[in-house]
């Protein structure tokens, strides 16, 4: 406990023009947020600092698709120069004023996201960093969903010729992907849809979310999507490529349960790579996978895409 309470100053930005205090401290993306505020992706009421002085010890901020409601915490960021227990208490303080301004009242509190390097258990310095905001995290209810890999495949990197073992097509639209979706939710690795089914939803009703709240938003061409046939015409999986608001993405690939251990997890991932890497001037691909999701992993890492950062999920359950 604190002898006495912090002098802290809590506030949201007074506008974009205050974006040089938010980034007195740093984090990966602070390249993006003003792109995000010109776009209204970001809002500076939704971008709020804790001051001593004029000295910024704490900082959080929220992102949305559009603008009209915060889906994502995704900004957390302490002075880590201050000792303990100031900092935890100066984060708490802040975390929960702005949280009680910016997310409506009786709404869930939206997820909580953040990248930390590939080895930050094993560097104690980046360690205590990643943990101490996990700390504050905790102090207010929220709890560990799941750690992801961040990977990401680079240009020049070779990609495998198409081997004929599977029929590729595009997705015919929504309720072609629901059916194959909705199959694939049984049994999923993933932990975001096994929370989803551990709610009470069905594998159709948690595949439905899945599509209307993330794949339904990518602007991309939807020929891009590919379904993935036997010879025969069985249906065996698909995979989505795709390009968010930053980079072309694996969003979302999926083997059906019975056609699982024969290796099409591969060839899924190689066609929607050919299908990005087709596009003018692809740099990078960029997916994800939880780190529990092991084929998953070791199929990015057959297709060459280089693990080069980590991330972690925190959610309320409220």
């Amino acid at each position: 406990m604190l002898d006495a309470p912090l002098d802290l100053t809590v506030r949201p930005l007074a506008g974009p023009e205050e974006l040089g205090l938010f980034r007195r401290l740093s984090y990966v993306l602070d390249h993006e947020l003003a792109d995000d505020l010109a776009t209204g992706r970001r809002r500076p009421e939704w971008m709020w600092v804790a001051l001593r002085g004029d000295r910024v010890v704490a900082r959080i901020a929220w992102w949305s698709k559009d603008g009209r409601a915060p889906l994502l915490l995704d900004f957390f960021d302490l002075d880590d120069t201050l000792p303990e227990p100031e900092r935890g208490e100066a984060g708490l303080r802040l975390l929960e004023a702005a949280t009680a301004a910016v997310v409506p009242a009786g709404a869930p509190r939206p997820e909580y996201g953040r990248f930390v390097p590939p080895d930050w258990r094993e560097d104690p310095a980046v360690r205590d960093v990643v943990e101490a905001r996990i700390r504050v995290m905790e102090r207010t209810g929220a709890r560990m969903l799941v750690e992801r890999l961040r990977l990401e495949w680079r240009a020049g990197t070779p990609v495998p010729a198409d081997s004929g073992r599977l029929r590729f097509r595009p997705v015919a639209g929504r309720e072609d992907l629901l059916a194959l979706m909705t199959p694939v939710m049984e049994g999923t690795l993933d932990a975001h849809g096994r929370a989803d089914l551990a709610s009470g939803l069905t594998a159709r009703e948690a595949a439905e979310k899945h599509y209307d709240e993330e794949l339904a938003h990518y602007s991309t061409p939807r020929e891009w999507w590919r379904a993935a046939e036997l010879p025969d015409g069985e249906p065996v999986g698909f995979v989505i490529p795709a390009r968010n608001n930053y980079h072309p993405i694996i969003a979302y690939i999926g083997v059906l349960p019975g056609r699982r251990g024969h290796g099409y997890i591969d060839e899924l991932l190689a066609e929607g790579t050919r299908v990005l890497a087709g596009q003018d001037g692809v740099e990078r691909i960029r997916a994800a996978t939880d780190l529990g999701n092991v084929p998953m992993a070791k199929s990015f890492a057959r297709l060459g895409y280089v693990n080069f950062e980590r991330a972690f999920d925190m959610v309320w359950d409220d």
